[in-house]
């Protein structure tokens, strides 16, 4: 996970994940934590695992902690969270030893990760659209009941 790592520690990565923390730090709903992060990736290596894909660890893991690290520029800026982290993802694939090919699938699965479509697909966008939706807790959410995503995208019960 030596490329993981590399992400985690980037200064650029490092400043926009300092950023969203403090401009979610009075938001009651889902936050974009190393928690969200890391649970995305812990699911999507799952799937990749039942569905015997193939895909490198490495890479499910960089496309987890990518596919969200443009939210503060969406907060600040209006810019589309999943532009806004592919735009900082394909300046730190590349830094972080990542292949050409490696980060142009990473950067598909962050761009597409809001695709309701591609759920069922058995490829790195498909696990990190479907991971991204099933991390959320709703059940246990204390602000469940004010959220504005419809009731019937609310995890309400538990699923993986």
């Amino acid at each position: 996970m030596e490329r993981v790592n590399l992400i985690w520690n980037h200064s650029l990565y490092q400043e926009a994940y300092r950023k969203i923390q403090e401009l979610e730090q009075e938001r009651p709903f889902c936050g974009h934590s190393a928690e969200h992060f890391l649970d995305v990736a812990r699911l999507a290596w799952i799937y990749n695992l039942e569905d015997g894909s193939g895909l490198d660890k490495e890479c499910v893991y960089a496309a987890a902690l990518l596919h969200d690290i443009g939210r503060h520029l969406q907060y600040l800026q209006g810019i589309p969270h999943h532009e806004a982290s592919a735009e900082l993802a394909a300046e730190l694939l590349p830094q972080c030893g990542f292949s050409s090919g490696e980060a142009e699938e990473i950067l598909c699965a962050i761009r597409s990760h809001r695709e309701s479509g591609i759920r069922e697909e058995k490829s790195l966008r498909g696990y990190l659209y479907k991971a991204d939706k099933l991390s959320r807790i709703c059940l246990a959410c204390p602000a469940a009941a004010d959220c504005d995503w419809p009731e019937d995208k609310k995890n309400r019960k538990i699923v993986y």
